[in-house]
């Protein structure tokens, strides 16, 4: 991997990066100076263990053929890590939620050993998946959890604005961290919604770990969020007129539609 590559160029500036900023910086400086991602992320996670030993990265290819990537990294406590951007914050992910990352595996295991590996992951599977590759977590104040589950982008982003300052979203799917260095308006979080609670959400460790269980993930307990549109994560959203994009800013199905949808891609569908 060449460190100089316009692949490795993201603001570490950006407010979804901003939690995991500090490390960030520290490993992809030892990728610039010429460490493989596995050797530079191995260098932070000394203090971390899975059931099966200390966590380790290892190079890509270090699974057995055939074996499944969350089976073995549950077998060894190796995490198979390629010199590539989507790893990269995979890794950081590992170091900054290892025990929420080690539920997600155990539970991935689990269902690999009692099922295999078939044409389809099934629900819970699925559920975990989005959730590593594509989730969130939402402390937020009452209205604006009424508002998110509601699709009622208006009220959430605009007459509800000022809620924000007493909200804080966190981005945990690492692909979404990958899509969000070059950002477009499309890029949808899918928020974790807890069993039982709607209004607030613990952001530690800990409690987002404590949080996954199987029963209540094969319902699929997520509610999709265009994260640009959250106040501060995007200067255009400042001009009310961001919102009026229905292709982004969808309604729930069923709801009336706009009329004159916009060129854009993707959505919170």
């Amino acid at each position: 991997m060449s460190a100089s590559s316009d692949v490795w160029s993201f603001d570490i500036g950006t407010p979804w990066l901003a939690p995991y900023a500090s490390r960030a910086t520290r490993v992809a400086e030892k990728v610039f100076r010429g460490a493989s991602v596995s050797e530079a992320l191995s260098g932070e996670s000394a203090s971390i263990a899975l059931v099966s030993g200390p966590l380790r990265f290892v190079p890509g290819d270090s699974a057995r053929p055939g074996e499944a990537y969350e089976a073995f990294i549950h077998r060894t406590a190796c995490v198979p890590t390629r010199d590539n951007l989507h790893d990269f914050f995979n890794g950081l992910m590992w170091l900054h939620f290892p025990e929420t990352k080690r539920r997600l595996n155990e539970l991935q295991a689990a269902e690999i050993a009692r099922d295999g590996i078939g044409a389809t992951r099934g629900r819970v599977r699925d559920a975990l998946t989005l959730f590593d590759e594509n989730g969130a977590v939402l402390d937020a104040p009452e209205p604006l959890w009424h508002a998110l589950r509601a699709r009622d982008w208006r009220g959430l982003f605009v007459t509800q604005r000022s809620l924000w300052r007493d909200a804080r979203l966190l981005v945990f799917g690492h692909a979404l961290l990958e899509k969000l260095t070059a950002p477009r308006k499309a890029a949808t979080a899918h928020v974790l919604i807890a069993a039982g609670e709607m209004d607030s959400h613990a952001l530690d460790d800990a409690t987002i770990a404590a949080s996954l269980h199987p029963a209540h993930l094969a319902t699929k307990p997520f509610t999709p969020l265009p994260v640009l549109g959250v106040p501060g994560w995007c200067v255009q959203n400042e001009n009310f007129s961001f919102y009026d994009d229905s292709e982004i800013f969808r309604p729930r199905r069923g709801a009336e539609r706009s009329p004159t949808p916009s060129p854009c891609d993707g959505g919170a569908a």
